[in-house]
């Protein structure tokens, strides 16, 4: 039985011979590099041969690839040790300035969080001074039949927590219960500002609820609002703290009824400071007999001129029986205030007007004895004596200032509208 050939070890002879004739390419190749070689020297006048034999030549250079690999391999060695080193030393600097510079950072955000702290109690000081120089000393304490709140206890219970807790944030925690006792102490000022407002349009026989009624929706000018919505909020959240929305409330309440007072005579009428007649009873300067004044009278020189007593609408031009020519501005629903004898209107029906205002001239028309001005304030149809309104206010000066708004003019003319005398 025949077998068949080997042929592993027939693949394995094919390898040896291929790597002995390169191995024997190679040393050829070598030998080719390094001939035998002679080389001849002259001295002193004498030649010499020196033979280099290809052994020697070979032996000489495999000395220097060797120390040559020595110096590489130490030079390599030597720099990834220091490369090491290096890197070592460059982690540990890093990891030292990281420490520095957080340490840095926190000292820098405490000691700018005294200088905020430092800025935020500035500001504090310059908005209570502001507020004091224009409102006066704002109230501390509270009444009984009070309301507002007094967190000054909680204040410090507050403060003396944050301390123990967060050293560095106990001076915010002061500035904090300030701004909150500052908040409370605005809200009482505003809530007994309300109160007097309320006390003097009761004394005065004005119902502030008519006269707030009209504020708020008594006029289509007025009652129309809108406008984008601008939320505030005092939280992070959104949410308002309870104390800031009573501020609030409490501040429109104060301007709804200063708005209101604003509306209620106010102002002296005329210039002159002499006053004629007074309200109530009087003997009659043509009859003699008593008689009903329903006013006063300011003496004046002619066309001298009257101003309204308060911010108004002007809701009537012309005569009436007694008064002569005469103007009527309605300031609230039920209040007006009539101004009679004129020698010249300087209003038209519908016109609005502020207090101090020229609205006409000082005359002599209707049942009248000589020029001045006849001035009512009626509530409901009543008159009322007009004297407690303009003493009511503790602005009000004899002197009236020029007036802001020009004489009102006819429709067109710019003229002066001078109706004609007419008496009773």
């Amino acid at each position: 039985m025949s077998s068949k050939p080997d042929r592993p070890p027939s693949r394995l002879r094919f390898v040896c011979l291929r790597v002995r004739e390169r191995l024997a390419a190679t040393r050829a190749r070598i030998d080719r590099w390094f001939p035998d070689r002679e080389f001849i020297m002259r001295a002193q006048g004498q030649v010499r041969f020196l033979r280099l034999p290809a052994r020697t030549q070979k032996r000489a250079a495999a000395g220097a690839l060797v120390l040559a690999l020595v110096y590489v391999g130490s030079i390599t060695t030597f720099a990834l040790i220091r490369w090491h080193e290096s890197r070592d030393a460059t982690a540990l600097l890093g990891r030292q300035a990281r420490v520095e510079k957080a340490e840095s950072r926190v000292a820098a955000y405490r000691r700018n969080l005294d200088d905020v702290t430092a800025d935020l109690k500035r500001r504090q000081d310059f908005i209570e001074k502001v507020t004091q120089a224009h409102l006066g000393v704002l109230p501390e304490d509270g009444k009984d039949d009070e309301t507002v709140t007094d967190s000054r206890s909680e204040a410090a219970r507050t403060i003396d927590k944050v301390n123990a807790a967060v050293p560095e944030a106990g001076a915010l925690a002061r500035m904090e219960g300030r701004q909150l006792a500052f908040v409370e102490r605005l809200t009482r000022y505003a809530d007994r500002r309300s109160a007097r407002g309320l006390a003097m349009m009761r004394r005065l026989g004005v119902d502030p609820g008519m006269m707030l009624g009209a504020l708020g929706g008594g006029s289509a000018g007025e009652a129309a609002m809108g406008g984008p919505l601008l939320a505030l909020s005092t939280e992070a959240d959104g949410a308002i703290d309870p104390r800031f929305a009573r501020l609030g409330a409490s501040l429109a309440r104060m301007s709804a009824l200063d708005r209101a007072i604003s509306r209620m005579p106010q102002v002296l009428p005329a210039g002159g400071e002499s006053i004629s007649s007074g309200f109530g009873y009087r003997a009659d300067p043509f009859t003699r007999h008593g008689s009903f004044h329903p006013g006063l009278d300011f003496r004046g020189p002619l066309g001298a001129g009257i101003y309204a007593a308060a911010r108004g609408t002007v809701s009537f031009v012309g005569q009436r029986s007694g008064y002569g020519n005469c103007v009527e501005v309605t300031h609230g629903p039920g209040l007006f205030t009539r101004y009679a004898h004129m020698s010249a209107f300087r209003s038209r029906v519908g016109q609005q007007v502020a207090a101090g205002q020229v609205i006409g001239a000082i005359g002599s028309t209707g049942r009248s004895t000589g020029p001045h001005l006849h001035f009512e304030v009626r509530i409901n149809g009543h008159p009322t004596d007009p004297r407690p309104f303009l003493e009511a206010r503790s602005h009000v000066s004899s002197t009236i200032v020029s007036p802001a708004v020009g004489p009102a003019t006819a429709a067109g003319t710019g003229k002066d509208i001078r109706p004609s005398e007419a008496s009773e």
